[in-house]
């Protein structure tokens, strides 16, 4: 699948976002290894912590369909009927997808549309990460 349409299945995916209180529309589209995407908006809540970015929401449903590796994903935002901008990940989503990805391949989409965005690693927006392999036990010597 290329970048293209991983955009438009972020753009289409952004039109369910529920945000009755900030009006910020994300949608995410997580390309698995296995070529399966899962599509993500963000849901707001009136206390707004119980609530979810777009990009963690896909991450929750690749996970709990059984998948465990991912290659990319595309990450839209922007005003409620305005024009459409970069939305970079938050620092959870980030760690989020510390958790399951590779820092140095899984690559992070961010455009204004289809035919206008620019690839990034997570190592690039996420240096000096704290991973499962920090938690590896280690021998001693």
């Amino acid at each position: 699948m290329d970048y293209k349409e991983l955009m438009k299945q972020a753009i289409e995916i952004r039109n369910r976002a529920y945000t009755p209180y900030s009006n910020y529309q994300v949608g995410a589209a997580l390309l698995s290894e296995s070529g399966k995407v899962f599509c993500g908006c963000n849901v707001e809540n009136a206390a707004y912590s119980p609530g979810i970015c777009a990009e963690r929401t896909a991450f929750v449903k690749a996970v709990s369909e059984g998948e465990r590796e991912f290659r990319a994903i595309a990450v839209i935002g922007g005003a409620a009927g305005g024009p459409l901008e970069l939305a970079p990940p938050c620092g959870i989503c980030r760690q989020v997808m510390r958790e399951f990805c590779d820092p140095d391949t899984f690559e992070i989409v961010l455009g204004t549309g289809t035919e206008d965005y620019q690839v990034y690693t997570l190592s690039q927006l996420l240096p000096m990460s704290f991973g499962p392999d920090n938690l590896e036990k280690k021998e001693m010597a």
